[in-house]
């Protein structure tokens, strides 16, 4: 018997997932994490707006979700002041990402990140066949201008870069993106990934014209709306592009419930106040936590910190492994020098105090 056909392409990808999920984790230890501060969830949860408005939608889930997603698309059109033909909703900003790399991105055809930037980019890009061409960090932070230069050299479809930058934290201010936009090469498109924009400071996001076709932006109800197990993601970009998508997208990919969620969400930005107040208290505390260790917490403009351990990434990932043996779920960079840190999300003070306790164990341990 013959196995499955795969295409040669796919035939000669490795069988890897860019993560390996807390459950998984969790069942090769054998019980569950104390603390789960590894995935940049907001464990602060949705609004309970949005939590009542997914249970009076439940009753309705036997019917799809409307394939528009209208009522969802029209807020968020209001809500950035555009129109919602420059609006698109997919299934969280992965979905988008993959569908945006199917609609431009031929077997060849050249891609330009940064090196250690997200990788799910990368695994969508590998899986259509594009060549991906990587620019180092520039210190802690994505480097803009090597990001366009490097554009320029490869004549790249795509140009990624994510503002906040995850998994390092580190920010642009606005001026450094539009300068950034303004380099692109004559066909770049620039994905500027903004998962984490509503947590950061105020001058963050740039000012770009919803119909500049140079760009399209991702945005996410994962992050500061708390809201990650839902799947809402969405895009802002110049319409034709975003009509682009109906070729190609899953059109009953959004459940009911996720965007009655979504839309409550939306609606209550008080409560998405609150919650950047408790992720400024939560980066403070796991920063005072590290350098009660002797470690150097990075800054921050995201709902995680990324931690100096203070030598090379062989180090690090044996405290990664030691919080882990201690139930405490984190991540860390996997690109030298950024391999140097752990990544801590922000978590409730009873996640951090379990931190607390485990981190100085996990150190001795890993000396």
């Amino acid at each position: 018997m013959t196995g499955p056909r795969l295409t040669p392409l796919v035939a000669s990808l490795p069988a890897t997932v860019p993560f390996v999920g807390p459950e998984a984790q969790e069942r090769a230890l054998g019980r569950p994490f104390a603390a789960r501060l590894g995935a940049n969830e907001s464990v602060f949860g949705p609004s309970p707006k949005a939590i009542a408005a997914m249970q009076a939608e439940a009753a309705e889930a036997w019917k799809y979700g409307d394939p528009e997603s209208f009522d969802l698309r029209h807020a968020l059109a209001a809500h950035h002041g555009v129109r919602p033909e420059n609006i698109l909703v997919g299934e969280g900003i992965d979905a988008l990402l993959g569908n945006l790399v199917r609609l431009t991105v031929a077997p060849g055809d050249a891609v330009v990140t940064s090196d250690g930037a997200y990788p799910t980019f990368n695994y969508h890009v590998a899986g259509f066949g594009g060549a991906l061409h990587k620019v180092p960090y520039r210190g802690d932070a994505e480097d803009p201008a090597a990001l366009a230069a490097r554009a320029a050299e490869v004549g790249a479809k795509l140009v990624y870069i994510a503002n906040p930058d995850n998994p390092m934290g580190s920010v642009h201010p606005a001026p450094v993106l539009l300068d950034m936009l303004e380099a692109m090469p004559e066909g770049t498109l620039l994905v500027l990934d903004e998962a984490y924009i509503d947590l950061a400071p105020d001058g963050t996001a740039p000012d770009i014209d919803a119909d500049d076709p140079r760009v399209i932006r991702m945005r996410t109800f994962s992050k500061g709306y708390g809201m990650a197990g839902a799947r809402v993601g969405y895009a802002i970009a110049a319409a034709p592009l975003i009509a682009a998508f109906d070729r190609i997208r899953n059109h009953f990919g959004m459940s009911r419930i996720s965007q009655a969620g979504a839309l409550a969400a939306l609606e209550d930005q008080d409560w998405l106040a609150q919650v950047k107040q408790r992720v400024d208290e939560a980066r403070d505390r796991i920063a005072a936590i590290a350098r009660q260790n002797g470690l150097a917490p990075l800054p921050s403009a995201t709902n995680f910190v990324a931690i100096d351990c203070g030598a090379d990434g062989a180090f690090a990932r044996r405290v990664l492994k030691e919080l882990v043996a201690r139930g405490i779920f984190v991540r860390m960079p996997f690109v030298a020098p950024q391999d140097r840190c752990i990544r801590v999300s922000c978590g409730t003070p009873e996640m951090l105090d379990a931190f607390a306790r485990a981190l100085p164990q996990a150190l001795a341990a890993a000396r």
